[in-house]
């Protein structure tokens, strides 16, 4: 939201506002802070390889119960290790070769006492157990959990989220970015009649006796744990083959019975967005475990291979244009923007939630990459501009490391907005396309850091953007262009800068485009005319003396 991923943006459209959710602030950490986002000794010491999460979902109760069977690597000998589980969740037991072991609960963080001999490079198992009433989310997805709801002809319809949260809101895992499993089995068990959806393939469905139905949904690449869910409703199920740059691709669709016809012709948004953002971010991430796109009783997220999707079938944002300009309602917010995290977010994953710009400002521009795409580049430049409305300049968009704290909610359209400069100091926009996707090959199924990033996007540009990242990234301050002509000469600087901000930039005097190469100090330019216009696609402001 991802999320939106989803959407943790502060959207402001005519005079309602949408709430910041996971975006309030917090000064004050706490110990649980920071056993969840650290990379703590007990999580340190082993690498996670397979999940297999099995429980049962009771929505007449609200509850909950099975285990999750967790495989791990031993990188080094220890005998702790930490599982998150977040209340009123409890674990009942936690076993290893059918020994019952000891675990001391810390607030959400649960430290399990192993006895046998954690040997390195070996692959053990682990089986923690667990049951309750899971948090219910009040405002999903801002404000996460399940979400137990009813569809309109009273079945239960009932579905998961937990970005920033954490996904221990609702299973046992290892709950930090930065280790992500290498594949996953999905078992859930719940009432006949009802179908779930999951993330990867649907391996088996079986009717019990007990009047409940199993699925089995086996998710074959690297998941990030927010990515997971459980999606639980009268479903039935449309798909078409999409001819994708690895080969032929399934995009399966599942919406609620009635609304069938009306996502028939509404999902038409999904190929053309998948041809939209392999030509700019390359080959769709997950060949091997199809695209979903699935209905769901809130607004929607990026859950990997399952995205999902509650945008009432209306273009734009529940159909408001965020821009202001017209050009967001030629699509699916919804659809675009999430679908648009399966390579970043899904793909390329953030270590820490502080850089979770990485996820929001690559997804929020590929709105207008995607108008880029298909109505050409000025309506993809007057988008993306017009978003600048929504920026509040409240905070930096990186935000604490180690504590579970994203930067400001700007990571959405400040983001984008500074992608959308570098484009322009790039010039060449076959050499831009070629990095984007060549992010995405480079950090193929990866966890990154916000200097990896940096590192990457400056070596293939050719270009030092240590303080053009160091100004928007970092600071709240917005690069402003002082400026004044006298008798025929043009004077110019950079204020409201960092140290050694010296981004050029495209202008037009005498009716004629040329660059300036502003630094802190003055700068002379000879010219006729007395009127200087610079160029809107440049995230910055001026001031003329």
């Amino acid at each position: 939201m991802k999320h939106f991923n989803i959407l943790f943006v502060l959207v402001f459209i005519s005079v309602s506002s949408f709430s910041q959710g996971l975006l309030q602030e917090k000064s004050n950490f706490t110990r649980q802070d920071t056993l969840r986002g650290t990379i703590t000794p007990e999580r340190e010491w082993w690498d996670l390889t397979y999940y297999h999460l099995d429980i049962s979902v009771n929505p007449d109760e609200k509850f909950i119960s099975g285990k999750n069977t967790i495989k791990y690597k031993v990188l080094e000998p220890y005998s702790t290790i930490q599982i998150d589980l977040q209340e009123p969740l409890v674990i009942t037991k936690a076993t290893q070769n059918g020994k019952e072991l000891s675990v001391k609960r810390d607030g959400n963080a649960h430290f399990i006492s192993l006895i046998d001999k954690q040997i390195p490079n070996t692959i053990n198992s682990l089986e923690i157990h667990y049951q309750g009433y899971p948090k219910e989310a009040v405002r999903a997805p801002w404000d996460g959990g399940f979400s137990w709801k009813k569809d309109k002809n009273g079945n239960h319809f009932v579905a998961t989220s937990c970005q920033g949260l954490g996904a221990s809101v609702w299973w046992p895992n290892k709950d930090h970015m930065y280790d992500e499993v290498d594949s996953m089995l999905i078992t859930i068990t719940n009432p006949k009649g009802l179908s779930n959806i999951s993330n990867g393939r649907l391996r088996s469905k079986t009717d019990n006796e007990d009047g409940t139905v199993t699925s089995n949904w086996f998710v074959s690449n690297p998941i990030n744990n927010y990515g997971v869910n459980v999606n639980i409703g009268d479903y039935v199920h449309f798909s078409e083959v999409y001819q994708g740059e690895k080969g032929p691709l399934d995009l399966d669709y599942y919406v609620l019975s009635y609304n069938l016809d009306k996502a028939k012709e509404h999902f038409k948004d999904t190929p053309k967005m998948m041809k939209a953002f392999e030509h700019w971010f390359g080959p769709y991430p997950f060949y091997e475990d199809g695209f979903k796109l699935v209905e769901v009783p809130y607004l929607g997220m990026e859950h990997q291979s399952s995205v999902t999707y509650g945008n009432q079938y209306k273009k734009g944002y529940l159909g408001n244009d965020l821009s202001g300009t017209g050009w967001g309602l030629k699509f699916d917010f919804i659809i675009i923007h999430e679908a648009g995290h399966e390579w970043f977010a899904n793909n390329i994953t953030n270590k820490d939630i502080a850089d979770m710009w990485i996820h929001e400002g690559f997804t929020a521009y590929s709105e207008n990459l995607f108008l880029d795409y298909h109505y050409g580049k000025e309506a993809s430049a007057e988008y993306v501009i017009g978003t600048r409305k929504l920026i509040q300049n409240d905070k930096p968009l990186i935000g604490p490391y180690n504590v579970n704290k994203e930067g400001s909610g700007d990571m959405y359209y400040k983001g984008a907005n500074m992608l959308h400069t570098l484009r322009q100091l790039i010039e060449d926009d076959d050499k831009w396309r070629q990095i984007l996707r060549g992010l995405n090959s480079t950090f193929y199924h990866q966890t990154v850091t916000t200097k990896q990033i940096e590192d990457y996007l400056s070596e293939q540009s050719g270009i030092d953007l240590t303080e053009f990242f160091s100004q928007y990234l970092r600071t709240t301050m917005i690069p402003t262009l002082e400026y004044e002509i006298v008798d025929g000469n043009l004077k110019y600087r950079w204020i409201n800068i960092v140290d050694k901000f010296d981004m050029p930039i495209e202008v037009t005097i005498d009716n004629k485009k040329q660059w300036l190469f502003p630094t802190a100090q003055w700068k002379t330019l000879s010219i006729k005319s007395n009127n200087i216009e610079i160029d809107k696609d440049f995230y910055v402001y001026s001031k003329k003396l």
